[in-house]
């Protein structure tokens, strides 16, 4: 298997545990307990990994030879908590 599509998995991965983190931690300290620098952590990191996730998306499009249907799977996938984990089970 190509290297990218090994990093693609990684990225998914974490893009995927940090949106959790994200939503079910960092949130509700926010939210809750008005403690909002684990907010600006996580996020940060979610947002990096989002976008590295999106672009090694349109990388494994490109060298697996998806379809467009696919490739907006993916995407769709990365603003669902857990649909990274969907895509790289069933399209890795």
């Amino acid at each position: 298997m190509k290297k990218g599509i090994k990093v693609f998995k990684i990225i998914s991965s974490l893009e995927a545990v940090s949106f959790i983190v994200l939503l079910c931690v960092a949130m509700p300290l926010k939210y809750i307990w008005d403690m909002p620098l684990m907010v600006q952590v996580v996020g940060m990191a979610h947002g990096v990994l989002f976008m590295l996730y999106i672009v090694f998306a349109m990388y494994a499009w490109r060298v697996l030879q998806w379809s467009v249907k696919k490739l907006m799977i993916a995407i769709i996938c990365s603003v669902v908590p857990f649909g990274p984990f969907y895509v790289e089970r069933n399209f890795l």
